[in-house]
């Protein structure tokens, strides 16, 4: 059981590392070789996430908050309308757009079955730069349907900004084809670095580790009994 001190203090530690260790201080980061937590797609994995605990506590919120409006400002400065990626993307979203006074949309996952039929949320008018919210990149693929959604609605895709990304070489290649920058405020080498000067990652599995976030859905655990099965469609 992984028991962290709040108040532990972050002197010369970056803004990633730091990210990393709230996320594993509430547990919204959550490391187990032993028995690896099995995602929607299949994968085998010894990462779990769920940033939607970020919500719940409202010092880590208010960091999510400033540091999601700071990439904005300091990568794109002339973002005119922030969109949130349904649903985790929302309220981190919401967030950073009224810290920045900036619009806010959001795209659902498919179109309303009633009503208007709408799949993007809000006021968007056509010609607007629009930086997209995401909580969690894994491959790419849900969260660069998005940018296509707002594409086709007549935005000019600018960016994207995150909480977390495992960094998997698909999703870096993707991301680079679509030509949508990503930012992030964490990132799994730095949970890698935490976890490590923490003593939460043993020196004889970083090999592994380190395979995992290369190959993912080949890998598997030295330690296949008992899976815990999560579900983490991104």
């Amino acid at each position: 059981m992984l028991n962290l001190p709040i108040c532990r203090r972050f002197e010369r530690m970056s803004t990633q590392k730091h990210f990393a260790e709230k996320l594993l201080q509430i547990k919204a980061l959550q490391l187990n070789m032993q028995k690896p937590y099995v995602w929607a797609s299949g994968w085998n994995s010894p990462v779990y996430c769920d940033n939607r605990k970020v919500l719940s506590y409202p010092y880590v919120r208010d960091f999510v908050k400033s540091e999601l409006a700071n990439m904005v400002l300091e990568h794109h400065p002339d973002a005119e309308v922030i969109a949130g990626v349904a649903t985790a993307g929302i309220a981190h979203g919401v967030m950073a757009a009224d810290l920045l006074k900036l619009p806010f949309v959001y795209v659902r996952s498919k179109p309303k079955e009633h009503g208007m039929g709408n799949q993007i949320e809000g006021v968007l008018e056509k010609g607007q730069k629009v930086v997209v919210v995401e909580d969690l990149i894994s491959t790419g693929k849900s969260s660069l349907q998005v940018v296509d959604v707002l594409k086709a609605d007549g935005a000019e895709v600018i960016g994207m900004v995150g909480l977390f990304t495992y960094g998997f070489p698909v999703a870096d290649e993707a991301f680079e084809k679509a030509g949508v920058p990503l930012h992030t405020i964490s990132n799994y080498n730095a949970l890698m670095e935490v976890a490590e000067d923490l003593g939460i990652v043993q020196p004889a599995d970083k090999e592994s580790l380190g395979k995992w976030r290369l190959d993912p859905s080949n890998w598997r655990s030295s330690f296949p009994a008992e899976e815990e099965s999560l579900k983490n469609s991104k």
